[in-house]
């Protein structure tokens, strides 16, 4: 803390709870500041000349196993999951081109628009290996569906929910997403609870608590209208999502290599 001319007044150590107090005939106001901005510092703030108390000791990670390269999830392509899908229960060469000559819709334009969508995403996220991001995709979770991308760099950790609507008009609010004026779809909430279940995950094999934000990115859709207020959600198309790769100053090169490893591995996602 300075005072108005750049002096130092006061200076805490957030880690041990060490504080340095250099004007003492402002101890109390800067414990009135340590109070408001920094909630539950100013209880543990140590002043010099005062053996500071041993923090708690953190109980160390559950260990993982050597990495495989079946639990190796750097090796996942983008749509690795629905792509599988497709492959094992979706319809073959013959009954596809049946449908395409009869335009008939099927069950299966979905996934494939899906799985159209996560790969122009991914080739949109090769941009951010230049700037130092990590970058893996159709991370498999417990309950059977899958992160379609988790990006780890400069900037933070993200979870993106790709959604393909290419051509259509799209309406994002806080909760729920519109397309051509239609029902609303809890794409947002969804979105919300991908980001917490991946936070959870990489706190618990990380040892440290992991911040993650989740991000809906809509492919090539002929409008995309944000009316979204809170902002728990942030929202791209494919093409605006390189403004991510710049950002910089949240983790340093060791904080992403750590998160990395723990986040490529199969087995940390096995309970989210």
């Amino acid at each position: 803390m300075n005072d108005a001319d750049g002096g130092m007044v006061a200076w805490l150590d957030l880690g041990s709870g060490h504080l340095e107090v250099a004007r003492p005939e402002l101890r109390r106001q800067v414990m009135e500041i340590l109070a408001h901005r920094v909630p539950g510092q100013a209880e543990r703030a140590v002043p010099a000349g005062r053996a500071p108390k041993d923090p708690p000791r953190a109980s160390p990670p559950p260990p993982l196993p050597p990495l495989t390269d079946w639990d190796d999830l750097a090796l996942h392509r983008p749509g690795a999951l629905v792509r599988d899908k497709l492959t094992s229960e979706g319809p073959g060469l013959f009954q596809r081109l049946l449908e395409s000559i009869l335009r008939r819709p099927s069950e299966w334009d979905s996934w494939r628009k899906g799985l159209e969508g996560e790969r122009k995403v991914g080739k949109e996220l090769r941009r951010f290996a230049g700037h130092g991001w990590q970058v893996l995709h159709s991370v498999p979770l417990s309950s059977g569906h899958d992160i379609d991308h988790l990006l780890i760099g400069p900037g933070g950790v993200f979870t993106l929910n790709t959604k393909n609507f290419r051509g259509r008009r799209v309406w994002v609010g806080d909760d729920m997403v519109k397309v051509d004026h239609g029902k609303g779809r809890p794409y947002p909430m969804k979105a919300r609870r991908e980001s917490e279940r991946a936070s959870k995950a990489l706190s618990v094999h990380c040892g440290f608590p992991v911040l993650v934000t989740p991000l809906l990115v809509f492919v090539r859709p002929a409008e995309l209208k944000i009316e979204a207020v809170h902002g728990k959600v942030r929202v791209y198309n494919e093409r605006t999502l390189a403004a991510l790769a710049p950002i910089s100053r949240v983790m340093d090169v060791r904080r992403i290599e750590q998160i990395y490893a723990v986040a490529r591995h199969r087995q940390t996602w096995l309970d989210a």
